[in-house]
Order: structure tokens, then sequence, then C-alpha cells
């Protein structure tokens, strides 16, 4: 991943469930941290099953990076924006696919560093509304993040690519 981010070349990181996919991506960051002096912002994407596990991770890990958990309920969603989505206040977004559908407008005012999206097979149609949303927002990077095969579907892995490299597919 430290490969492709000094070439500029986006990527998809792929395994079995269970092999650490999430302490790579992390790992990923604190070194573009430590000793790219590269703090962010970079938005995470994912299942909202998986969010407390990523939060614990962080701070398990990599206490020193401050984490903004984007959540969606209404409650939370636009305290969350007004004080704590704000330059200089985080350095990793983590956010849902449904946050993305609410929370699009506030996302779309960063150019993020990366976006990395875990479960990436949820954007494996870019036709679907998360696809196309996600596809508005800015980064510098991009990274997806799969445990799941592609089915042998060439359609499929065509959208993952096109995400990742929309210049040549």
């Amino acid at each position: 991943m430290v490969s492709l981010n000094e070439t500029g070349i986006n990527g998809i990181l792929a395994d079995e469930m269970g092999l650490g996919k999430t302490i790579q991506t992390i790992s990923l960051i604190a070194f573009l941290r430590e000793f790219k002096k590269i703090n962010g912002h970079h938005l995470i994407i994912m299942p909202k099953s998986v969010v407390g596990n990523w939060v614990q991770e962080f701070k398990r890990w990599c206490p020193q990076i401050k984490v903004c958990n984007l959540i969606a309920r209404k409650e939370f969603r636009d305290d969350i924006i007004k004080n704590e989505l704000l330059p200089g206040n985080f350095d990793v977004c983590i956010t849902t696919f449904e946050a993305i559908r609410l929370c699009l407008n506030a996302l779309k005012r960063f150019t993020w560093q990366y976006i990395i999206i875990d479960e990436a097979h949820k954007i494996k149609n870019e036709d679907s509304q998360t696809s196309r949303r996600i596809r508005e927002i800015k980064s510098r990077f991009r990274l997806l993040l799969t445990g799941t095969p592609l089915q042998n579907n060439l359609h499929e892995l065509w959208s993952l690519l096109n995400f990742l490299l929309p210049e040549i597919f």
C-alpha cells in the first residue's frame, strides 16, 4: 500500500475475512502521518456493523490520530458536522454508506487525502446511488478493502477498477 501511495496509484486490498485489512489500513495512515507528515484528512466508509471495530482499533493502535465518527442518526449528525467535521479537529472521518447519502454536502467540502471503502463490494454497481454519491467526493487517493470475492463477474470488477482508475477504465 505504501508503494501504491508513493507511485500515485489507487488500489484494492483483498483477502479473506479476518486477515487484518483494518490494521493494515490503519498502519498506512500511521505511516503517512509519521514518515510523510501527512495527517489527513482521510475518509473511511463502511457498513454500520463494523464502525465500532474501526473506532476501537484506531484507539488501540494509533490513539494520537483524531477520529471523527460521523454517524447518521439525526440527533447527533448535525452536531458532529457543525462542531467536529472541521479542518484541524480530526485526521480521519469514519462514516457509513447510509451517512454518505445523508451527509454528502458536508463531506464534499473537503478534498480528502484518502477515501477508503471497507466492504468495497457495496459499490460494485457503478450506477447505484451509493457508488454515484461516493464518486462525487474528491480525494487524492482511493483504496478499496474487500473480503468478498467478485463471483467471477467482470462487470463488477470493471466497476471497482473504474472507481479506482477512471482515466484507464
